[in-house]
C-alpha cells in the first residue's frame, strides 16, 4: 500500500528554538504516532532557524487528509497546543510530497 507524505517546514523564533525541540521530540511525535502517523525524518538548519519534518501515512493523499483532520480535531492535539498562544514559529510551509529519490 502507497504512504502519502507531507513535509513541514518552520522557521522557528530564535529564543524559543531550544524548548520548541524537546517539546517536538518528547510531546509531538508521540502524540502523532498514536494517531497512525509516522515521522520519516527531521532536519534542523540551525544558522536559518528553520526546521523540517516529514510525516507520513499509509493510503492515499485523500487517506492522509481523512487522518489529518482526525488529528486536527482532537482533544489530544487541543491539550498538546494548550498554552502555546503565540507559538514557536515565525513561519511554516506545509505540503504533501512526492518522493523522487
Amino acid at each position: 500500500m502507497p504512504r502519502t507524505v507531507q513535509l513541514r517546514r518552520y522557521t522557528v523564533k530564535p529564543h524559543l528554538l531550544e524548548e520548541f525541540l524537546a517539546w517536538w521530540q518528547s510531546r509531538l511525535v508521540p502524540t502523532r504516532t498514536a494517531f497512525d502517523f509516522t515521522v520519516e525524518s527531521a532536519y534542523l538548519n540551525r544558522d536559518a532557524l528553520e526546521f523540517t519534518w516529514a510525516v507520513s501515512a499509509e493510503g492515499d493523499a485523500d487517506e492522509f487528509r481523512r487522518l489529518e483532520k482526525i488529528w486536527m480535531d482532537s482533544p489530544e492535539r487541543a491539550a498538546l497546543f494548550d498554552g502555546i498562544d503565540d507559538g514557536w514559529h515565525d513561519a511554516t510551509d506545509i505540503a504533501l510530497v512526492e518522493q523522487l529519490v
